[in-house]
């Protein structure tokens, strides 16, 4: 995705990632009280997501003893389950479409397809799967910033509006784990 205007007024200076995720724009009146219960929410997932991500590969393998290696295949085990229900429910659910997506702490672009059908100005929720292995979803509320066209493809920029502090540090954690993950992907011999 490109630096425009549009970029720099959602996102800053702040880290984006860029990935491609299960994810859409549900646009909405802004309702504080639900817009606060998603943020909550949001921020909960976020942090067990975090607990769980963050518990893989502390130590070298060679560091470790029969009973850390007997957790390690009960860790690897339950890995497999949760992506077996993920499987299970992505089939039988009403999924939202992979599209690019490049989302920060601060807002996000979403690529689509087809003609959105919103203005700026509108209000909504980005509804957004933020990891492969777990079938739920965030909601982060936010407002459509600008949207525009290049070769078919329409982008939505998206600020995110009424999000704690805290819920803030959860999604630039998680993103910085996102981002992370590619840079040492890149760096992996082919």
């Amino acid at each position: 995705m490109s630096a425009t205007p549009d970029h720099a007024a959602v996102f800053g200076d702040a880290l984006a990632c860029g990935e491609l995720r299960p994810a859409t724009f549900v646009p909405g009146r802004r309702d504080p009280d639900r817009n606060r219960l998603a943020s909550l929410r949001s921020e909960a997932l976020l942090r067990a997501i975090a607990v769980v991500e963050d518990s893989h590969g502390r130590e070298e393998p060679e560091e470790r003893g029969l009973h850390d290696l007997a957790v390690q295949r009960i860790e690897a085990k339950l890995d497999l389950l949760t992506a077996l229900v993920a499987g299970l429910a992505n089939r039988h659910g009403d999924a939202d479409p992979m599209r690019p997506l490049e989302w920060s702490a601060h807002g996000a672009c979403l690529v689509l397809g087809e003609a959105p059908g919103v203005a700026p100005g509108q209000d909504g929720v980005l509804r957004i799967r933020p990891c492969d292995w777990l079938p739920e979803t965030l909601e982060l509320p936010a407002t459509l910033v600008a949207v525009d066209q290049d070769e078919g493809l329409h982008r939505l920029w998206l600020r995110f509006s009424d999000h704690t502090p805290a819920l803030t540090a959860a999604l630039e954690r998680h993103l910085f784990r996102i981002h992370r993950r590619a840079v040492a992907e890149r760096r992996r011999p082919q």
